[in-house]
């Protein structure tokens, strides 16, 4: 996934699709940003977050785990027909340690469903895509399953054009295996609101750049 990796294929393609469209949160509750700004439904997020002296820390790195496959699908959702489990949005942003929004930069995500099985032969739950102007991004998916050992977790790789990958995972508050799992990060727990049907997370990558 270096500066020449099959991803720059649809890094122009998906760059224009996701500026033209709005990029709206899908809770109705308020969530806050770990940068201080405040969105909400129907509300576009800050094009530069307001950083805090706590804020700006990079983003920590975290196991890739048995289950990644690589050149997944360019879409920014995972939804599809037959796929069950509670419909869940992640927003949120890609910057630098100094705030400064990373446009073009490569999120790769892939997950368990809602059983907790991960597809290891096609791309079910598997995705990437590319920040917008501002470093936004934004995904829907559904809640992952709880497999032995493991809390709740999503899996991520995030990589600034050619720059370093950073490979992660979010977490979900709450969840009363996050303090038995091993592998599990407080600073990794995403920002989460509900409606009846649907879950809305928030987190921003913070890169280990100026």
């Amino acid at each position: 996934m270096d500066e020449h990796s099959p991803y720059d294929e649809t890094r122009r393609r998906l760059l224009g699709a996701m500026v033209a469209a709005p990029f709206l949160l899908s809770g109705s509750q308020l969530l806050r940003l770990g940068f201080g700004a405040t969105v909400q439904e129907g509300t576009a997020l800050s094009p530069t977050p307001q950083c805090g002296d706590d804020d700006d820390d990079p983003t920590p790195a975290q196991t890739e785990g048995p289950f990644f496959t690589p050149r997944s699908p360019a879409r920014t959702s995972l939804l599809e027909t037959g796929l069950k489990g509670t419909k869940l949005t992640v927003t949120g942003m890609v910057v630098t340690r100094n705030c400064r929004p990373l446009s073009g930069a490569l999120v790769d995500f892939w997950q368990a469903d809602d059983a907790g099985e991960y597809d290891n032969k096609g791309y079910r739950l598997r995705g990437h895509q590319f920040t917008d102007a501002q470093g936004r991004y934004r995904l829907d998916s559904i809640v992952p399953g709880l497999y032995p050992g493991r809390t709740r977790h999503i899996h991520v790789k995030v990589q600034a054009p050619g720059k370093p990958i950073l490979t992660t995972q979010l977490y979900f508050p709450g969840e009363p295996r996050n303090a038995r799992d091993g592998i599990f990060h407080s600073a990794l727990v995403m920002k989460m609101a509900a409606e009846k049907d649907r879950r809305a997370g928030l987190f921003n990558f913070v890169l280990d750049l100026a």
